[in-house]
């Protein structure tokens, strides 16, 4: 659970945080956020103010820590699908019109959010097998047992739908959480990985310098 004290940390770089607060956003324990701040401020990630609020200070390391042991296909459940729809416009207005929860990462998500490394498979984090009924049949897909361009992805920890964002009408996760999906990625994820990084410091920058 201290990756969802982390994962809070990065989505929000530009808060100061109560020690309670903190808890109560990444869904812990007080006990277990506490022992996870004394952590991360032995380890210089974070400091307190004169008011001993929790602020982070270097948010590109302890993203890249937390990369370095996050792996997007391990780590989940995952259902494969074949979809025969090839046009990335023609697929992303088929998502669109899926009314289950769902947040979009992967490759196409980085497509959207910092282009540089065309995606060939799609990547959706689910919230439930009992919704992926109205996710097959609203893009058309096909169940096969290997291979595919599709996974619906059940995630260990919900916590990856922190901070999801809405763009162009399709859900996707946080920057942060798309990072370390990508970085042990296969098929080129380290790559696009890289332009989002690029991203992400430039809106910390913004952020801690408020």
């Amino acid at each position: 659970m201290s990756i969802r004290v982390i994962r809070v940390l990065l989505t929000r770089p530009r808060d100061r945080w109560r020690v309670l607060a903190l808890a109560k956003e990444a869904q812990v324990s007080l006990g277990w956020t506490h022992a996870v701040v004394t952590t991360l401020q032995e380890q210089r990630y974070v400091v307190r103010d004169e008011n001993y609020r929790v602020k982070i200070v270097d948010p590109t390391r302890l993203l890249k820590r937390w990369a370095a042991f996050h792996d997007f296909l391990s780590q989940n459940e995952y259902k494969t699908f074949q979809m025969f729809e090839q046009n990335l416009d023609n697929v992303l207005n088929k998502l669109r019109s899926v009314s289950a929860p769902y947040a979009l990462t992967g490759l196409v998500a980085a497509w959207l959010v910092a282009p540089s490394v065309r995606p060939v498979t799609l990547d959706i984090y689910v919230q439930s097998w009992r919704e992926t009924d109205k996710i097959t049949k609203a893009m058309e897909l096909r169940p096969v047992e290997k291979g595919g361009n599709v996974r619906l992805v059940l995630p260990k920890d919900s916590g990856v739908f922190y901070g999801a964002k809405v763009s162009d009408s399709v859900r996707i996760v946080s920057n942060v959480q798309l990072y370390v999906d990508l970085v042990n990625y296969p098929a080129r994820g380290e790559e696009a990985s890289v332009e989002l990084l690029r991203l992400i410091q430039e809106n910390w920058s913004k952020a801690l310098t408020e």
